[in-house]
């Protein structure tokens, strides 16, 4: 199964990224060849629309999750029409929610924020 995670850096030892319409960098996870990609997220420097153009991403990489702390109202919409599931990060390492995720213990992310509509970078 490929998943998407927000990440702060291009590296499996850096933390799951708190924002993720705002995130720098995406991971595209395949965890039945463990492979991995980092995508430079091209949302993070937009002035609106941000978590959008990041769902964009997420669906334009054919994934079937996401790994993710929070999300917006705006790009949940975009990931639930495609019927990538989202679920809620339990920590900041990439390798406990990839582990996590293989044994069924991560959770829906079911508290979906309003969004941080015309906010600069959190």
């Amino acid at each position: 199964m490929k998943i998407a995670m927000p990440v702060d850096d291009k590296s499996m030892e850096t933390t799951v990224c708190q924002s993720f319409g705002r995130t720098p960098y995406f991971l595209i996870y395949d965890t039945e060849s463990m492979e991995s990609v980092f995508l430079n997220s091209y949302a993070a420097a937009s002035h609106g629309g941000a978590g959008i153009k990041a769902a964009q991403t997420i669906v334009d990489h054919k994934v079937s999750a996401l790994l993710t702390p929070r999300c917006g109202e705006n790009a949940a919409e975009v990931i639930n029409a495609t019927n990538i599931k989202i679920y809620k990060t339990i920590n900041d390492s990439i390798q406990d929610n990839i582990d996590a995720l293989k044994d069924g213990k991560l959770s829906m992310l079911e508290e979906i924020h309003p969004g941080l509509h015309n906010h600069a970078a959190i």
